[in-house]
């Protein structure tokens, strides 16, 4: 399989015949077909054919997700343990990737570790895709000589984050969705049907029930009404994200109020303890020091308020505080982590009660996942009922009334 000397955008496909005469095949990413050539006659490859692989009509749309980067980590703690070299299992792993925008990345990567970078130092290069934590982790590995080993645990530590993200995008994704279709559904029909019937019962004669002559008004302002209201809709919802990417101060205001939503903030404050147990495990199993460890820890919690708490616990244990009174501190964790953090710190097993609060709370989250599903599915379908089945009688109360008067 071909290295590629440079990294660009461009992938080829190519098929040859080594120096032994042995058919061979392989991608490489290079600017151009002559880039190709010359890196295959370097390594002793006589090409047949080389050709641009084809983009599909989606791939050039392909973007890194984290669930990408939790694979390629487990990828290549997989091959190191192995006994491949470091800069083979990029090619390798980098060359058999689907997308093209993480392929791009790990060759990337991989360019600079050829040039002589540690790759810690090519992964800072990549904020983006690989964080303070990443990194961190990734250096202490090469420094320890124990570099698959580290891969392993950041393999880990992403897949059971990424779970959990999985498992909240679950529980909130599904209501939404749903609630969306019965949106959509209720307009289609004051916009489409309610009219239909109004034309029909022009010629009744007769007044119409209360919640007839209430429906069909409201029929007649989303008609009349409906362009400017999407407008506003759209505007406002359009300014809230906005504002919510860019402004911490509301995102700071959004995370505290989901943690005090019924139902949902329970889960939310659940989570935010797995991640903040799995991660501190993880980083002070790697053997990073307390204090540089909880400034990523914070970083990886996913809700300001939690972030803000754990920075304060940063602070107060550099000037000597234990990390179980930082904890009581904050006022947000429950006592029975508290606890469990406190006998770590005192046995000298702060990274193995980490990882058994964060198993317990993954659980916890699982569970209540579960459980929310099951109760807001029958939720739904009640909301769905009442808005498409209030339409429904309301449109068909003039006709019963006819039919009782004749």
């Amino acid at each position: 399989m071909a290295e590629t000397a440079a990294v660009s955008n461009t992938p080829f496909l190519w098929e040859g015949t080594d120096r032994k005469g042995n058919k061979v095949k392989g991608k490489s990413m290079a600017g151009n077909e002559a880039q190709v050539r010359a890196e295959l006659r370097r390594q002793g490859v006589v090409p047949s054919r080389i050709r641009k692989q084809s983009q599909g009509l989606f791939r050039g749309a392909s973007k890194v997700t984290a669930g990408d980067i939790a694979i390629f980590s487990r990828q290549l703690a997989t091959m190191l343990a192995a006994g491949i070299p470091l800069v083979q299992s990029f090619e390798i792993v980098g060359n058999g990737h689907e997308n093209q925008a993480m392929q791009k990345l790990i060759l990337a990567v991989k360019a600079d570790v050829e040039g002589g970078s540690t790759l810690a130092e090519a992964l800072t290069k990549h904020p983006i895709h690989f964080d303070d934590l990443f990194v961190n982790l990734v250096e202490a590995g090469e420094q320890a000589g124990a570099l698959e080993t580290l891969l392993d645990k950041i393999a880990t530590y992403k897949e059971k984050t990424e779970a959990i993200k999985k498992k909240i995008k679950k529980a909130l994704t599904y209501p939404a969705a749903v609630l969306v279709v019965a949106f959509v559904v209720t307009i289609i029909l004051l916009i489409f049907v309610i009219p239909a019937f109004e034309d029909l019962f022009q010629g009744f004669g007769a007044d119409l029930p209360a919640f007839t002559r209430f429906v069909i008004e409201i029929s007649q302002f989303v008609r009349d009404q409906g362009w400017y209201l999407a407008l506003l809709a759209g505007t406002g919802l359009y300014t809230f994200f906005y504002f919510k990417k860019r402004s911490r101060p509301m995102r700071h205001f959004l995370d505290r109020a989901t943690l005090k939503t019924p139902v949902i903030g329970p889960i939310l404050q659940k989570a935010s303890i797995a991640r903040y147990a799995r991660t501190l495990s993880t980083m002070f199993s790697a053997g990073v020091p307390l204090v540089e460890a909880l400034e990523s820890v914070a970083g990886a919690t996913g809700n300001i308020v939690y972030e803000q708490g754990v920075m304060r616990m940063k602070d107060e244990v550099a000037t000597g505080q234990r990390l179980q009174q930082a904890m009581e501190n904050t006022d947000l964790f429950p006592n029975m982590v508290i606890q469990m953090i406190a006998v770590g710190e005192e046995s000298g097993s702060l990274d193995e009660m980490s990882a058994k609060v964060a198993d317990f709370y993954e659980e916890d989250v699982d569970n209540a996942v579960d459980n929310l599903s099951s109760l807001i599915e029958p939720m739904i379908m009640a909301i769905l009922g009442i808005l498409v089945g209030g339409l429904v009688v309301a449109m068909y109360l003039p006709i019963f009334k006819m039919g009782s008067v004749i």
